[in-house]
C-alpha cells in the first residue's frame, strides 16, 4: 500500500493564544489575511505595517464593502461628562459592550449638567437653569430625607458595621431620588466596540437633532482617527530616558518604539458621517404619523401591553415604523394601520426604504417578526437598565410630558411626597414651555427620570424569560421589577402552558432592604 504524502497525515497541532500589542487595524488586517493567506497569525503580524493595513482596508472595507473586516477591530473608549440624553442615544446600538455610572448606586449632585445654547432666548436659558438647579435640589434634598427614614425604619442587624449598613442605606436613598435628576445630567461612561459599530455609531449620532450629540459623534471620530491615551506613556517614556543614559543610540530606538502614536481607527472611520438616509426617513416618518393620527388622543395604556399577534407581517411593519415617530401606543397604532388599505400601508413602507443608499442598513424598524411584542410605558430611570438588554429589538419613541411620570416607592413614608411632586409638576411645565421657545430640543433635556416614555420591546421566548427571570430578583430596583413581573404575567394569559418554564420572583413578596 502506498504511502500517503506528508501534506495528507492528519495534524493534531492545535495551537491556541491571546495577542496582545498590536494596533486595532493591523489587527483586524491580520485576522483578514486567514481568508486570503495560508500565513499564521504570529508570521502575519511581523510582516504587516500600519501602512499595509490602511492600503488594504481601502480596497476591501471601502471599494469592495466587505464590512464584516471591520468587526475584528475593538476600540476601548472612555467618554466623561456627557448628559444622561446623550448617554441613552450613545449605547442605543445592538452590538455594544460598556458601563456606565450607575444612578442607584452613587451620588450625582456635583456631577454638572449640559447646557444648550440659548444665545437666541435669554429668557429660555434661564427658564432652564432655574429648572436644572431646582432639580438637582429637590435630589439632594430626596436623597438625604429617604437616608434618614430608611435608617430609621430599617433595623441594623448586629453582625453587620455601621457604615456598611450606611451604604447600604444610601444605595436605597438614591434609588428613590434618582426619579428627580434631569436628562441634562452629566454621567461618564466606558465601551469597548469594533470599528463596524462604532462606523455605524458615529454615522447615528452625527445624523441627531441634538447639538451634544452630533459634537459627540464628531468628537468620538476624533479620538478613533487621533492618537490614543497610552495608559503606560509616562513610564515608557521614563524607561527610554534610562535606557539613554546608558546608551544614546539605543535609547532613542526605545523611545520611537515605546512611545510611539497609536491610531486606533483611522481608516475604518474616516468617511464616518451624517446619515441622510436616517434623518429624512426619520422626518418623513413623524409627518406620516402626525397625519395618520391627528386629532386622535392618546389612549391609556397599562405598564406593559403584549401585543396579540393575528395581524399581517405587513400590518406590523408599518406600525413599528410609524411607532418610533409618535407617541401613541403599538396597539392604538396598529388598530389604525390595519384600517388602512393596502396602497395606504404600502406607501408607509415605502418610506422607510426611499432615501437608502447603497450601504446603507435598514432602519432598526424594520426586523420584525418576533412572536412576544412587549409596548413598555415606563420611568425613563427604569428603561436604562431595561435597555441594556440588547438580544431584543427595541424601538424608542422620543422624550415627553405626554405620558405623566411615576411616584418611586418610599415617598410618603418619608414625608417627602409634596417636594417630590412639586418638583415634577415645574419641571414638566418648563419642559412644555421650552418646547415652543428658539432651542426646542432642550425641552426633552429638563425632564426628570421619573417622567414616562413608551419603548417597543420585540423578542423571542427565551429572551422574554429571561429578562423576567433577572429584572424580578429581590436585588433588582422596583422599577424595572415590576415590568419584569409584568411581563411573565401578560406571558402567562397568553401563553398559560408556558408560564411553567419562568423562574420569576414575585414582587409582591416582601423584600429585605439590605440584601437588595
Amino acid at each position: 500500500m502506498p504511502s500517503r504524502s506528508p501534506e495528507a497525515q492528519p495534524s493534531n497541532q492545535t495551537e491556541v493564544f491571546a495577542v496582545h500589542g498590536a494596533d486595532p487595524e493591523v489587527l483586524a488586517y491580520a485576522m483578514a489575511k486567514y481568508s486570503r493567506s495560508a500565513l499564521s497569525m504570529k508570521e502575519s503580524l511581523k510582516e504587516i505595517s500600519s501602512q499595509r493595513a490602511e492600503q488594504f482596508l481601502n480596497t476591501f472595507y471601502f471599494q469592495y464593502g466587505h464590512r464584516s473586516i471591520a468587526d475584528l477591530a475593538h476600540v476601548a473608549f472612555a467618554i466623561e461628562r456627557l448628559s444622561l440624553l446623550a448617554a441613552i442615544v450613545l449605547v442605543d446600538e445592538q452590538r455594544w459592550d460598556g458601563q456606565e455610572r450607575s444612578t442607584r448606586y452613587q451620588n450625582f449632585r456635583k456631577s454638572g449638567w449640559y447646557m444648550p445654547d440659548f444665545a437666541a432666548d435669554a429668557a429660555a436659558g434661564q427658564l432652564y437653569r432655574d429648572t436644572v438647579t431646582g432639580l438637582f435640589a429637590a435630589y439632594e434634598q430626596v436623597a438625604a430625607g429617604a437616608f434618614e427614614s430608611l435608617r430609621q425604619q430599617t433595623p441594623r442587624p448586629e453582625e453587620m458595621k455601621q457604615d456598611a449598613f450606611d451604604r447600604t442605606m444610601k444605595a436605597r436613598a438614591f434609588d428613590v431620588a434618582r426619579y428627580l435628576l434631569p436628562l441634562a445630567t452629566n454621567t461618564s461612561l466606558g465601551q469597548i466596540v469594533n470599528a463596524r459599530t462604532l462606523e455605524m455609531q458615529i454615522s447615528r449620532l452625527l445624523s441627531s437633532p441634538f447639538d451634544e450629540v452630533r459634537m459627540l459623534g464628531e468628537r468620538l471620530r476624533e479620538a478613533a482617527a487621533g492618537p490614543a491615551w497610552n495608559v503606560h506613556a509616562s513610564d515608557y517614556s521614563a524607561l527610554a530616558d534610562e535606557v539613554a543614559k546608558l546608551d544614546p543610540a539605543l535609547g532613542e530606538r526605545a523611545r520611537e518604539l515605546l512611545t510611539r502614536e497609536v491610531k486606533t481607527a483611522p481608516t475604518l472611520v474616516k468617511y464616518a458621517k451624517e446619515n441622510e438616509y436616517r434623518s429624512a426617513t426619520r422626518r418623513e416618518l413623524a409627518q406620516a404619523a402626525d397625519g395618520l393620527m391627528k386629532g386622535i388622543p392618546i389612549q391609556a395604556a397599562p405598564l406593559v401591553d403584549l401585543v396579540e399577534a393575528g395581524q399581517s407581517l405587513e400590518v406590523e411593519l408599518a406600525t413599528t415604523l410609524l411607532y418610533g415617530a409618535c407617541h401613541y401606543s403599538y396597539r392604538q397604532l396598529r388598530e389604525r394601520v390595519a384600517a388602512l388599505d393596502s396602497v395606504r400601508r404600502d406607501e408607509i413602507i415605502s418610506l422607510g426604504t426611499r432615501y437608502r443608499g447603497r450601504h446603507d442598513e435598514l432602519l432598526r424598524e424594520f426586523s420584525v417578526g418576533q412572536v412576544l411584542r412587549f409596548d413598555i410605558l415606563m420611568d425613563i430611570g427604569g428603561f436604562r437598565d431595561m435597555h441594556r438588554h440588547r438580544r431584543c429589538v427595541q424601538v424608542m419613541q422620543d422624550f415627553t410630558t405626554e405620558h405623566g411620570w411615576d411616584v418611586p416607592e418610599g415617598l410618603e413614608q418619608a414625608g417627602l411626597k409634596a417636594t417630590f411632586d412639586t418638583a415634577m409638576k415645574q419641571a414638566h411645565a418648563a419642559s412644555q414651555r421650552l418646547a415652543a421657545s428658539a432651542v426646542p430640543q432642550s425641552a426633552q433635556y429638563v425632564l426628570p427620570l421619573a417622567t414616562r416614555n413608551r419603548t417597543l420591546f420585540s423578542m423571542d421566548f427565551a429572551e422574554a424569560l429571561y429578562i423576567s427571570e433577572l429584572r424580578s430578583a429581590p436585588q433588582g430596583h422596583f422599577s424595572y421589577r415590576r415590568v419584569a413581573w409584568e411581563m411573565y404575567q401578560a406571558v402567562r394569559k397568553q401563553h398559560p402552558v408556558l408560564a411553567q418554564y419562568f423562574r420569576v420572583t414575585d414582587i409582591n413578596e416582601p423584600v429585605d432592604l439590605l440584601k437588595r
